[in-house]
């Protein structure tokens, strides 16, 4: 008998992310996330630090809003999510920014531009939610503002032979931290390096806000930061190789394609596709993406689940200047996106008689934690003891990559109906249904009259078969996929092909790995990772999970018996 295996289901991906969303915040504290949570730890236990009032906030209130759009509302998400709110619209200061609350666990009140743009993108998904929300559009404008007033505006390059008008216009900040009682001060700084990219993921939320509501403010500091990141601060090759971190890079990269499609501006969509080819270069087939370029040795490097995130987005506003980028994002969502994610916390020690104190928290953490991501796996393992083994910016971005996709698995354009991904949805547009891994083929129900596209991919081979009703149909491609004319309401075409177990040598983190494929799918990874291993998709396998500590209420541990779970 030919083996099974796990299907990809985007919603249930969205229902494990909900629980971590809505179960690891402090209710003490009004939902107030925890962005450090330590799984190896015996007991584990998650605590505060200042970054859960910071852009945890805001990536985590448009998390909660991305899953409410595919499952729908649910009590506890929406009171989570309100609770977030009433945070990213609290505690603004200085120049318009936001500055995080003096809690018992921080110290110096400040403000970074990275942040910032967590927060204006947050703003951003408040005014789409919520219409003509006064204080969001007033905090929103006034942040543009105020950042604008900040940039130091670079004009003249004064060389040895002269002095040279630059000849565009360039803003620069002068630092990434920014004290709400003091300012810039030159002796404070994160430490992190590469200021000027760090604070560039602002230009993706810029473009947006100058996009959506009209803000030219907006969009002329949009321009000025993509100018200097392309120029004057040397930062990119010629050939859009970088030395440093790649979610900035490639978020800054999602902006700049977005900034060259809404300006007609080609050289910004051209650097940023060179950004994206290079990335891409870096990350393997199946979605592991490296967290930094260049900075140690690639097969010491492990991928944060934030890269993810951005290799979609960027992908899709690639594909809106007409690049061709489908099968990237399929690949990535339904592979390493998914593999990243925690699903059972059986092997998680938990000491349940602990309560809640001092910014800590210990209870039911093994249940917590189902649904948080990783922010440094290997291909084939997550490693439990690294620091970041679950992080909590992941946990905010892992979802809004999850809703980009799920919003363009079925969509209208250009008066036909396309079915861009072969995944399990159900639309009022067409209700799919996806085979994949177990079988080859996509079945759609239309549910309007009129032309369907259903897209394909070249690993469906060359043998496609089209049915529509149960007859055979003529197999017309058009637009990237099977275009089937006259559609009525309530019919079902069906695109079929072959699908067989494929093993492919791939190439991952400086090292070889070899995968077995069916269609888009990854369904086993022959070198077995550990202690926390993935691609364990064969259904009726129990799963391998390290062994779990039991911890007693006398302070005295045990180990569980077994390392497995069905």
């Amino acid at each position: 008998m030919r083996k099974q295996y796990e299907a990809f289901d985007i919603l249930a991906v969205g229902r494990r992310a909900r629980n971590y969303l809505t179960r690891m915040v402090d209710d003490a504290h009004d939902c107030l996330p925890y962005w450090y949570v330590q799984i190896n730890s015996v007991p584990a236990y998650a605590r505060h630090v200042r970054v859960d009032d910071a852009e945890l906030v805001a990536s985590w209130y448009e998390a909660l809003v991305s899953v409410r759009h595919m499952l729908g509302p649910e009590e506890r998400a929406a009171e989570v999510e309100e609770a977030l709110l009433r945070h990213l619209l609290e505690s603004w200061g200085p120049q318009g920014l936001r500055y995080h609350k003096p809690y018992a666990w921080t110290k110096t009140i400040h403000a970074s531009f990275h942040e910032m743009g967590y927060v204006l993108s947050a703003l951003n998904r408040v005014l789409t939610e919520h219409p003509g929300h006064t204080e969001a559009e007033q905090l929103a404008a006034g942040l543009v503002r105020g950042m604008r007033g900040l940039v130091w505006e670079r004009t003249t390059a004064t060389f040895w032979s002269g002095d040279w008008d630059l000849g565009e216009k360039i803003y620069e900040f002068p630092g990434d931290v920014y004290l709400r009682d003091g300012g810039f001060v030159p002796a404070r700084v994160t430490g992190r390096g590469e200021e000027c990219i760090r604070n560039a993921v602002l230009l993706q939320p810029l473009v947006q806000r100058a996009e959506k509501f009209n803000d030219e403010v907006a969009l002329d500091l949009a321009e000025g930061i993509a100018n200097h990141l392309l120029g004057l601060a040397r930062y990119f090759n010629w050939k859009g190789e970088f030395f440093g971190h790649v979610h900035s890079a490639v978020w800054f990269a999602a902006g700049l394609a977005r900034l060259g499609r809404i300006m007609n501006n080609e050289r910004y969509v051209t650097r940023a596709h060179d950004i994206y080819r290079y990335v891409l270069s870096l990350s393997s087939a199946f979605g592991w993406v490296p967290e930094y370029a260049q900075w140690r040795p690639l097969n010491e490097e492990h991928c944060e689940t934030c890269c993810i995130k951005d290799m979609i987005e960027c992908g899709f506003e690639l594909i809106e200047c007409g690049y061709d980028y489908w099968d990237v994002i399929n690949k990535f969502t339904r592979n390493q996106l998914v593999e990243q994610q925690i699903k059972d916390g059986c092997f998680v020690s938990v000491d349940n008689t602990r309560p809640d104190e001092n910014g800590y928290t210990w209870r039911e953490i093994d249940q917590r934690v189902v649904g948080g991501w990783s922010g440094g796996a290997e291909p084939n393992s997550i490693s439990l003891a690294r620091f970041r083994s679950i992080a909590g910016c992941c946990a905010g971005t892992a979802p809004q990559a999850l809703h980009m996709v799920w919003e363009r698995i079925v969509e209208q354009r250009n008066g036909s109906v396309y079915v861009n991904f072969p995944m399990t949805h159900c639309h009022a547009l067409a209700d799919v249904t996806a085979g994949y891994p177990n079988e080859g083929f996509v079945r759609v129900k239309a549910g309007q009259p009129g032309r369907y596209i259903v897209r394909v991919y070249a690993w469906m081979g060359q043998q496609l078969e089209l049915l529509v009703n149960g007859a055979q149909r003529p197999v017309l491609f058009r637009e990237g996929g099977v275009c089937v004319e006259g559609v009525g309401a309530g019919d079902v075409i069906e695109l079929r092909h072959v699908l067989r177990d494929e093993e492919k040598c791939e190439k991952a983190r400086g090292q070889e790995y070899h995968v077995i494929w069916r269609g888009p799918d990854v369904v086993e990874m022959k070198e077995a990772g550990a202690p926390l291993r993935l691609y364990q998709r064969t259904l009726g396998v129990p799963k391998e999970y390290p062994q779990p500590v039991r911890v007693h209420g006398n302070g005295e541990v045990a180990m569980r018996p077994t390392g497995q779970k069905g």
